[in-house]
């Protein structure tokens, strides 16, 4: 199972095979389009692997970088077609938060939130409640202005993301809200839950149609977009997703 996300400027593969991680790349890309390729060549080699060989692909669909999910996700299109494999779309902050619960020591009822700058004075947020076996999805993928966020979170919130969630550590702590913070530098290991995400749908035979997926850009496109009135939190659970390690290992 290959496993990408380039919804930032750094793009995040895995390969995972029989429950376990086989490969990682981590690349600072320029341009996705032009680099992707020898990526994931790349990855390929350091197993032994060619394309023919993978079973499924797993991609980030976001939120994130507009130009890099679309390139993302047409590379991965374009694969499953070539190859006649299966696809799986996975979200960039369910794999941001199951990254931030498996590298810190999250009690249960713990708030992770996921943060990624949207531009524009805002920033893409998602909040997830810790539990004993895993998450809770207890809000809707958000685009928000950062002080709007804050009321949402508590003291102890874990921080995961792009230089957005530092600065949102910071400013909490001004507020005297104090919060642990997975740096940025910390998650580039993020194409391993993709990967494992994916295959873990798989295994149910649940995969999605390549025509079908599209990236979760949560705001519209600038020609379309139509500010609405009032940030607002929808309480709601809409995904509760497992976790059987905690900790740091390459098992899945």
């Amino acid at each position: 199972m290959l496993g990408l996300d380039t919804a930032s400027s750094t793009a995040s593969l895995a390969i995972v095979s029989h429950g376990k991680i086989r490969a990682e790349v981590t690349r600072s890309a320029k341009s996705h389009g032009a680099e992707l390729p020898a990526a994931v060549a790349e990855l390929l080699d350091k197993v032994g692997l060619q394309l023919k060989d993978l079973t499924g692909i797993a991609v980030g669909l976001g939120p994130g970088s507009y130009t890099g999910l679309r390139v993302g996700l047409s590379y991965v299109k374009g694969l499953t077609l070539a190859l006649r494999c299966v696809v799986v779309g996975v979200s960039t902050f369910d794999c941001l938060a199951v990254a931030a619960l498996e590298q810190t020591s999250a009690s249960e009822g713990s708030l992770i939130c996921a943060i990624l700058d949207a531009r524009k004075n805002e920033v893409y947020a998602n909040i997830y409640r810790a539990r004993a076996d895993g998450l809770d999805n207890i809000s809707q993928p958000l685009v928000i202005r950062m002080e709007n966020l804050f009321p949402q979170l508590s003291a102890g919130v874990i921080l995961t993301g792009d230089s957005k969630a530092e600065e949102a550590s910071l400013l909490l702590s001004e507020r005297g809200v104090q919060s642990t913070l997975l740096r940025e530098a910390e998650l580039n290991s993020r194409g391993r839950y993709v990967a494992a995400f994916g295959a873990e749908r798989i295994s149910i035979n649940e995969t999605d149609s390549p025509a079908a997926l599209e990236p979760l850009y949560v705001r519209t496109a600038e020609a379309t977009f139509k500010p609405v009135a009032g940030d607002h939190l929808a309480a709601t659970k809409e995904r509760q997703w497992s976790v059987t390690k905690k900790s740091s290992s390459s098992s899945f």
